[in-house]
């Protein structure tokens, strides 16, 4: 199998990043996986014992300056990890999870190991896990998420560049990379909890940090999703994938050739079963 490493950046948020260490720990093993945490005032939790982490200086910036800093900081990282000998480099936000389909019986680094591409990256499909607020009830973090909840909007938003194969750039939040198209993968799903309860993300916005930094909007369009999955009828999962995966592939939008589009369309699909006990 082909040695894979998995990176993120964060700040003050230990819970989601306490899932992602465990779930990608699990899949590739924590030695390969690497943190940094963004602002000398964070501290680094215990459950990071294993994985590599460092501090590094947090800048008071606006969304999209910030974001354009994390990811070229994040790119040069990865380039270093295949100068020292990884094959591929997964890169997500702390809040999503790169998922292969358990019907396929296969492990994430299996499955990934098996991708053959000449292009530099391979993306999931991106589904957006919501909150319907009339059946489910707030998320106990102790317990999986994607066994609490069974609704999501499929997204060319999280349709990321989620994993390298070659030391090129991302763009911002890894939506895309500066260099080549990308390839939207059979099977392969990036689930995105950014959205999986909105007493979090109303939280989030009586933060006075990130009002500061321009996150309301972004938070707002969070909360959007919770509406959509809350009123829209939901889809049959395999059958509408399939479709949004071979359009998502082909279709661009007009401002950028390397991002995915599906038409405008807004799509809400059941989340099968045999997700459940995944994330």
């Amino acid at each position: 199998m082909k040695r894979i490493a998995a990176l993120t950046m964060v700040r003050d948020d230990d819970r989601f990043l306490r899932l992602w260490v465990a779930y990608y720990g699990a899949a590739i093993g924590k030695e390969n996986l690497y943190v940094w945490f963004d602002g000398l005032d964070q501290d680094v939790p215990d459950f990071c014992e294993e994985v590599h982490t460092a501090k590094i200086e947090h800048v008071v910036a606006d969304v999209h300056a910030g974001d354009r800093r994390r990811i070229d900081y994040l790119s040069a990282r990865a380039a270093e990890l295949f100068a020292a000998g990884y094959e591929l480099v997964i890169g997500t936000d702390v809040d999503e999870f790169l998922a292969v389909d358990p019907a396929c019986g296969q492990s994430l680094s299996e499955f990934l190991s098996g991708v053959e591409t000449s292009l530099p990256s391979i993306s999931g499909l991106g589904v957006d896990v919501g909150q319907k607020l009339d059946s489910e009830a707030k998320i106990d973090w102790e317990r999986p998420l994607l066994s609490q909840r069974s609704f999501a909007k499929l997204s060319t938003r999280y349709s990321k560049a989620t994993v390298l194969t070659r030391p090129v750039a991302w763009g911002s939040g890894f939506h895309r990379t500066r260099s080549g198209n990308f390839h939207i993968v059979k099977d392969l799903y990036l689930f995105h909890f950014g959205c999986v309860d909105l007493a979090r993300i109303l939280q989030k916005m009586g933060e006075p940090g990130l009002v500061a930094e321009g996150w309301l909007r972004h938070l707002g369009k969070r909360a959007e999703t919770i509406k959509l999955v809350g009123k829209a009828k939901a889809r049959d999962f395999d059958k509408t994938v399939r479709w949004a995966r071979c359009v998502q592939n082909i279709v661009r939008p007009p401002y950028a050739w390397n991002k995915p589009a599906m038409f405008e369309a807004k799509i809400v699909v059941r989340i099968p079963d045999r997700f459940s006990g995944m994330v």
